[in-house]
């Protein structure tokens, strides 16, 4: 059994449940400290299905032990301070989102944002951030503050290293960063691995100077003597808007003269990617994962890698399918739409994250954006469509989507449109047109939901 240690004063309405390795806090429960309490988890997870709520100065949740450990449950927790102290480079994985009063301080170990989110109340910090204990987020979340920044100078809200200086009021202010690596779509290679999107309430003719701070773990393989600041307004399309000082002791890239925030990060002004306009997208689908990409231009570009990992497995991301380019010779200047739906997923094992990796002729690669795709066992757009071997008619057996009409079209092996109806959402047969023996192609479709399947006219 393991115990909380070092409490000095603990008020607990209902009762809470430590066990082994946990502490979870039930529906109903309040964990309530006072006094300045410090409350030691040494390798235990958290989960809070109750109530944590501190106010300033009523204590400290820290974490420590060589263990990875986990904070989970229905229920935000807000901490006052959150102490980060595990061994060597054993983490805190966030499995939901986080509130942070007065701040988190870091002694060893890491936060692994996993795709959720850390917000910093106006005052909050990060304390003693460094190369081996550190916020990060391979697979996507985000630690945000907002502040009212007016004629802000030097300026770094919530520790979060964008330091901002300017003679104008940007009024109230939310700053976010994220640690994806990003995609830059108008000739570098890939970001480090952290980003800002900063958003004033007023965000024009600002004459900014923006110091982006970084650590040397975040490089993601790229010359730090090389950096340079990047801004795109919807990220996927990038400027190169260069640096003023750059200093790779101290690591930062400065700028002056911004008249305008949105999205920022650092790269290397070389490198073309194969690829521009990268996004991946997706949704749970009649039992699978329909993904869906596009790519804006296209050069030398060879195949797309489908990966996933799941929530509860080993947050490894592990090879799924490929699909091959569209284009021959790999190039392309228009916009080329891809989908590959993931019929093997499991629905069993919560979430699923998906990225793709791209390689060109040359065997280098990029990575997409990181999506997350919860199943929804209960809604299934189409059961099954029969026979596979037909004479004049389908038979087409419906799910339980909330859905009225469906299109259904039909093409032959060269293309060419045979038949296109809506119908009711119901299950029914659909007679064929006169067509020839052969094999034919069937989508059927009601906005985001799609089905595909083949036939065979005898």
């Amino acid at each position: 059994m393991r115990y909380i240690l070092a409490i000095l004063v603990l008020c607990i309405a209902l009762n809470p449940v430590i066990s082994q390795d946990v502490l979870k806090i039930d529906p109903g429960a309040v964990l309530k400290t006072t006094g300045g309490v410090t409350v030691t988890l040494h390798d235990i997870n958290l989960v809070n299905d109750g109530t944590i709520n501190q106010s300033a100065g009523e204590g400290i949740f820290r974490f420590s032990g060589p263990a990875n450990n986990t904070i989970s449950g229905v229920n935000a927790p807000l901490f006052d301070i959150l102490q980060i102290a595990k061994t060597g480079v054993a983490k805190i994985s966030l499995q939901q989102n986080i509130a942070i009063g007065s701040g988190i301080t870091f002694t060893s170990g890491l936060i692994d944002l996993n795709n959720n989110n850390i917000f910093l109340q106006p005052t909050a910090l990060l304390n003693g951030e460094s190369e081996t204990s550190r916020i990060i987020g391979p697979v996507g979340g985000y630690v945000e503050t907002t502040n009212t920044l007016n004629a802000p100078s030097a300026i770094n809200a919530g520790n979060l290293g964008a330091i901002i200086t300017s003679g104008t009021n940007l009024g109230t202010t939310t700053i976010r960063r994220g640690h994806l690596s990003q995609t830059n779509g108008t000739g570098a290679g890939n970001s480090i691995q952290r980003y800002y999107d900063i958003s004033p309430a007023n965000n024009t003719g600002l004459n900014a100077t923006l110091r982006f701070q970084y650590f040397d773990a975040e490089l993601n393989g790229l010359a730090e003597n090389i950096l340079m600041l990047w801004k795109s307004d919807n990220t996927t399309s990038w400027n190169n808007e260069g640096f003023t000082a750059r200093d790779d002791i101290n690591n930062y890239i400065e700028k002056t003269g911004i008249t305008d925030f949105s999205r920022w990060t650092l790269s290397s002004p070389g490198n073309p990617l194969p690829v521009t306009g990268f996004v991946l997208s997706g949704q749970w689908q009649n039992n699978g994962a329909k993904l869906s990409w596009k790519t804006e231009t296209e050069i030398n570009n060879d195949h797309f890698t489908i990966q996933r990992y799941y929530q509860t497995g080993q947050q490894q991301f592990t090879d799924v399918a490929t699909v091959p380019t569209q284009h021959i010779g790999g190039n392309s200047t228009h916009t080329t739409s891809y989908d590959y739906f993931d019929s093997a997923v499991s629905s069993s094992l919560g979430s699923v994250f998906y990225r793709i990796r791209q390689t060109d002729i040359d065997s280098r690669f990029t990575f997409s954006n990181t999506i997350r795709i919860t199943p929804d066992g209960m809604l299934l757009f189409i059961n099954k469509v029969y026979p596979t071997i037909v004479q004049s008619q389908l038979n087409i057996q419906v799910g339980n989507a909330p859905l009225d009409k469906i299109t259904i079209t039909i093409h032959d092996m060269a293309g060419k449109l045979i038949m296109q109806k809506t119908m009711s959402y119901q299950s029914q047969q659909v007679q064929l047109p006169v067509i020839s023996s052969g094999m034919y192609h069937l989508k059927i479709q009601c906005g985001q939901w799609e089905y595909k399947s083949s036939f065979v006219k005898q």
